[in-house]
């Protein structure tokens, strides 16, 4: 299934948050927070200005995002639980430096 998002909004795919935390502890599924970090898997065309005009989003697909812990809409499509924002609800897009993307 495709799902094409409206006007400024967005979907996107939370990350999974670690199992572990840096001490080496595991942390149980219950004792979890949502991850606040998640990858764009669709835009939408765009706002209207005052003028009429479309414009465009600032993310496209596949920029890792943050957005605040109670934002967005929760919807499963095609059996994947994914969020529903809008542009503005996204604080910033995660940008890889050149030695990150060497070690992944």
């Amino acid at each position: 299934m495709k799902f094409r998002p409206l006007h400024d909004r967005v979907v996107v795919k939370r990350i999974d948050a670690e199992e572990k935390t840096a001490g080496g502890i595991i942390i149980p599924d219950t004792a979890k927070e949502k991850p606040q970090q998640g990858e764009v898997i669709a835009v939408g065309p765009g706002a209207r200005n005052e003028a009429g005009q479309i414009v465009p989003l600032d993310v496209k697909v596949g920029d890792t995002v943050l957005f605040g812990k109670w934002s967005g809409t929760e919807v499963k499509i095609g059996g994947e639980d994914l969020l529903i924002m809008k542009e503005s609800d996204i604080m910033g897009v995660v940008e890889q430096t050149v030695a990150t993307k060497q070690a992944a």
